[in-house]
């Protein structure tokens, strides 16, 4: 698999990795044992980074994965934090840090986290020079590797790669989601920070498989989170509306090169924007896992394909999404 640097990590990583959202809760019943196939068929097909966090199936996520690591070594494992408390900016102090980093350590299994993402904070933590100070003691005391920073919207990504050491920010980036395209990927560029591109296939939309009648599990975000009832209504469908979302889709469909899934074909969109490192698509079973990274061997789509994706988001998806994240 084509490897890129990931940001100011200095790491090289292979282009798909894995989010193990889906394996930790919020997405409807995954088991085990499927869980832990799905992780080693990742692997076996090149993937050698995995994103998580520790409110994914508060630290199940976690824990499957510091199962992997004990017979898969060589992976770069980046989590998150901060979401297991009450979204205030008093939070994000150095004792909690410790505290919040010591659980996931010892979920995954490890002495140094390669890689700790602030999971979407609040936006006055941008802003504090004490949260960084922290995580840049945290560096130096061997807990963690590298931080960065998952965001919600482009004007906190473009406040996250001005702080020196931000090594990555993780944003949301698909065909329904162009707008960090404008500024923040040629921001991130230019100052060497990675971009983790998630919500890939938009919560599902993407990969062709959803009609209006299909019916998601009440203890999956599809169901449960239209509205932003539990968390910003951007990680559900990319804040798309679900009827405008199928439109969408079938406009793309016929875009689909030959021999490509659409899943596919919305991964590779991803890889050809300049300045992303790794995209993060989830997966529930093996299959789905190997079905993904092939994304990453197929070559870049044509021009005249970009700007077809483009026509479709201006006139269906823009109004809804440009101007809100």
């Amino acid at each position: 698999m084509e490897q890129r640097v990931l940001g100011r990590t200095g790491r090289r990583v292979g282009v798909v990795g894995l989010g193990a959202w889906q394996i930790g809760g919020d997405w409807g019943e995954v088991s085990e044992a499927d869980a832990l196939a799905t992780i080693h068929a990742a692997i076996d097909a090149g993937v050698d980074f995995i994103d998580t966090a520790d409110v994914y199936g508060d630290g199940r996520s976690e824990r499957l994965i510091g199962r992997v690591l004990k017979e898969r070594p060589g992976l770069t494992v980046a989590t998150k934090m901060g979401r297991r408390v009450a979204q205030t900016p008093e939070v994000y102090t150095l004792e909690n840090f410790r505290s919040w980093i010591d659980r996931s350590r010892a979920n995954l299994g490890v002495d140094t986290i390669d890689l700790v993402q602030l999971h979407c904070p609040p936006s006055p933590v941008y802003d504090d020079d004490r949260v960084f100070d922290a995580l840049d003691t945290l560096v130096a005391e061997g807990a963690i590797r590298a931080y960065g920073v998952s965001v919600e919207t482009c004007a906190e990504a473009l406040r996250a790669i001005e702080r020196p050491g931000v090594a990555t920010v993780q944003i949301i980036l698909n065909m329904f989601r162009l707008k960090p395209l404008e500024e923040v990927l040629p921001a991130a560029e230019k100052a060497g920070v990675g971009i983790i591109a998630r919500v890939p296939l938009a919560s599902g939309l993407l990969t062709g498989k959803f009609g209006p009648r299909s019916v998601f599990a009440e203890d999956d975000h599809r169901t449960f989170n239209r509205r932003g009832e539990a968390f910003d209504v951007g990680e559900t469908f990319s804040g798309v509306e679900y009827g405008v979302g199928l439109q969408a889709v079938e406009r793309l469909r016929p875009l689909v090169p030959e021999g490509m899934t659409m899943a596919q074909f919305a991964l590779r969109w991803i890889l050809d924007q300049s300045g992303v490192s790794v995209v993060i698509p989830g997966a529930r079973n093996p299959e789905q896992a190997r079905a993904n990274a092939a994304a990453a061997g197929f070559p870049r789509l044509s021009p005249e394909v970009h700007a077809a994706v483009r026509t479709v988001y201006d006139e269906l998806i823009r109004p809804q999404v440009h101007h809100r994240w």
